[in-house]
């Protein structure tokens, strides 16, 4: 079954098929010609991802999904959130936007925090379907480990000694935010569409 996936990013492109498994073939909207960003003006990640599917829903009219990530820091009020990707300006800068939150917890006794993910998927024009993960964890003082993306150098798993960006790819997707609300888009793939 072939679905399109919101994104260009790479690393999310082969987390979603690693654990989407090969009976799902996942196009990437660059792949349809599709170039420049897909809006998510929204002021919640739900919001963010149905918008992004519905986008590609009404361009090419087939099975599609989008999911929205953020990362939620209580000391912050839940900061950055729906903003998390472009925290540090609009260029949507990885390193920047870790070197504005290290800023803005200095000092902090509370560094508690969460990865959120919302997956929205839509199938035909009367239906769209959410899937949620969260992993809870807290924010370091200093980033760890080369693997990853976004804010996986500075943020470490609830039970865990290592950084997500330390984690081994299929340990990653075992436990994040992400992974989680994919197998639940998977496991409802595989249950409606057993024969794909």
């Amino acid at each position: 079954m072939e679905l399109i996936f919101a994104t260009a990013n790479k690393h999310k492109l082969s987390e979603a098929q690693a654990i989407l498994g090969t009976g799902f073939s996942l196009v990437v909207p660059s792949q349809l010609g599709l170039t420049g960003e897909i809006p998510e003006t929204a002021d919640t990640l739900k919001e963010n991802a149905i918008m992004k599917a519905k986008f590609l829903w009404d361009k090419f009219g087939r099975p599609c999904f989008a999911d929205d990530t953020g990362l939620e820091v209580d000391f912050l009020n839940g900061r950055p959130g729906v903003y998390s990707a472009r925290y540090a300006g609009i260029e949507a800068d990885p390193v920047k936007n870790m070197q504005k939150l290290l800023k803005e917890l200095n000092g902090a006794n509370c560094r508690k925090a969460r990865f959120l993910t919302v997956v929205a998927l839509i199938l035909d024009e009367n239906r769209i379907f959410l899937f949620e993960g969260a992993l809870e964890g807290s924010i370091l003082e200093v980033s760890s480990g080369c693997g990853g993306f976004g804010y996986d150098p500075l943020f470490m798993p609830e039970g865990y000694s290592k950084t997500l960006a330390e984690l081994s790819a299929e340990e990653k997707n075992r436990i994040s935010h992400r992974g989680i609300a994919m197998r639940k888009l998977s496991d409802f793939l595989n249950n409606n569409f057993p024969g794909k």
